[in-house]
């Protein structure tokens, strides 16, 4: 079977995608089990640092680079202007961060700001390599030292606390991957340093300003929480909270691979003046993203303190609570991140960073009002109600513009489909208990193949759709026939 370029890299996309989930999860388990909540807290923090150091680095320049080159005049100077604005907005970073060096005791007191430094300017330099293979349109190289990185990345990080390095092992790690991105990416970038002018300064300024603005919103929402109970509580709450949410993340899975797909049509569609296929798109993109969210928040309510104890340990089962709250942002998330993607393809980004800078604001004062009185469980308070205005904001903003609507029987077939495979797995778990990891993952197992049973039977649509699609990456599909 032939695959046209658009679905090779689609399904490249995707598989890589969930090679780096399955990896992800299965080292945070084994960080978890071998450090410690503390530890992982504190490395968690250090991303959140970083992330956000990185971002006032970039100042929204590398999407605007990636905008300019990529319509193909001026490559090379457009790559030297921003190479002088990544270099100078270093220096501000960097500048900031030891003007905050007082007020920042979580990473100076676990002596991580040092690595920080080295972190943000090697971020800096694979910048250079990373923005330039990704705006001269070779997706595949991105995408292989984003794998590399990540391998790399972990595999250095699980020797390192295998030898006993814990949080230095981590960040090592860390920093190892990408160095290891950078030199694969400098292999093939063809860009090259020349002279500029004031002119190509100011189109990456016209460009970056509302990028910065929308990337701001969205590093609240990723790192606000873990940043402020940092500072109200302590590093073990952050490695406890973290986990949590990064267990929760299965449900939204498919969420990001929509957001690849359907970007570029739906503004297509938008630009072409046929938003009837915008909107069944996204009336589509909701019913394949609730198709995974649905039976992963019910699982993760019934079994949810179960998996956090054998999969991470019993240090991390204070965050059950948590967990169950989490696993709701990520069902609001779907409509938020969805919605927000469709107001920038059909051209209203500021639109969509007004909804996300409102969600934001909203975000940390609930944090700072909740983390203090609630603990970890209070910073998931926040999280789902910022999140869940976010979402409000956004259809009340996009329904002005094109319809947006929930595929009803599909939805309710999969609404019905959980269900059962609910009850099976409370069934299960009052027959036969919890006791070992295997009962675990039989339940796991059980809940979901009843699920997708009952499902396919009641929806030949559905069926018909995962059918085409594993018949195109050559699975074969007799076994759900």
């Amino acid at each position: 079977m032939q695959i046209n370029p658009i679905q090779r890299q689609s399904l490249i996309s995707f598989s890589t995608l969930i090679a780096l989930t399955v990896i992800g999860y299965l080292s945070t388990m084994y960080f978890a089990h071998v450090l410690g909540p503390a530890i992982l807290g504190s490395y968690f923090l250090f991303l959140a640092y970083y992330g956000i150091f990185d971002l006032i680095g970039d100042g929204g320049f590398g999407g605007a680079m990636v905008k300019r080159i990529s319509e193909g005049t001026e490559q090379d100077q457009y790559f030297s202007a921003f190479i002088i604005m990544r270099l100078l907005l270093l220096v501000l970073s960097v500048t900031i961060l030891f003007l905050a060096f007082p007020y920042i005791k979580d990473i100076t007191s676990s002596g991580l700001f040092w690595w920080l430094i080295l972190a943000l300017i090697i971020g800096t330099v694979a910048s250079f390599a990373t923005n330039g293979i990704y705006s001269t349109g070779k997706a595949g190289i991105s995408q292989i030292s984003s794998f590399l990185n990540t391998v790399i990345k972990i595999i250095v990080q699980v020797i390192a606390t295998f030898l006993g390095y814990a949080l230095a092992g981590l960040v090592g790690g860390f920093i190892v991957g990408m160095v290891a991105g950078l030199l694969i990416n400098l292999r093939f970038l063809t860009l090259h340093i020349t002279r500029f002018t004031r002119q190509h300064l100011k189109s990456l300024f016209s460009f970056s300003f509302w990028i910065f603005l929308a990337s701001s919103g969205s590093m609240v929402f990723a790192y606000a929480d873990t940043i402020l109970i940092g500072y109200f509580l302590s590093s073990a709450d952050v490695g406890i909270y973290r986990v949590a949410f990064q267990l929760t993340g299965a449900a939204a899975f498919t969420t990001g691979s929509l957001h690849y797909v359907l970007y570029p049509r739906i503004s297509n569609w938008h630009a072409t003046g046929n938003l009837q296929k915008a909107e069944s798109a996204l009336s589509r993109g909701f019913t394949y993203s609730l198709l995974l969210a649905f039976p992963v928040v019910a699982g993760g309510i019934v079994l949810g303190d179960r998996l956090l104890y054998y999969l991470y340990g019993s240090a991390f089962e204070t965050g059950t609570t948590a967990l169950y709250i989490l696993l709701l942002v990520q069902v609001a998330n779907i409509f938020m991140f969805l919605q927000t993607m469709c107001l920038n393809a059909i051209d209203q980004p500021r639109k969509s960073f007004i909804v996300t800078a409102i969600a934001a604001v909203l975000n940390i004062l609930l944090n700072v009002a909740l983390i203090p009185l609630f603990g970890i469980t209070g910073a998931a308070i926040a999280t789902l109600g910022s999140i869940t205005l976010n979402a409000i904001l956004s259809y009340l903003y996009l329904s002005r513009a094109m319809q947006v609507r929930l595929e009803h029987l599909p939805v309710l077939h999969i609404t019905a489909s959980t269900i059962v495979m609910a009850l099976a797995v409370i069934l299960f778990r009052f027959a036969f208990g919890l006791g070992t990891v295997l009962h675990l993952a039989a339940a796991v197992t059980i809940g979901g193949v009843l699920y997708f049973l009952v499902l396919f039977s009641i929806d030949k649509g559905i069926k018909d759709d995962i059918r085409s699609i594993m018949a195109t990456v050559g699975i074969p599909w007799q076994v759900l026939s």
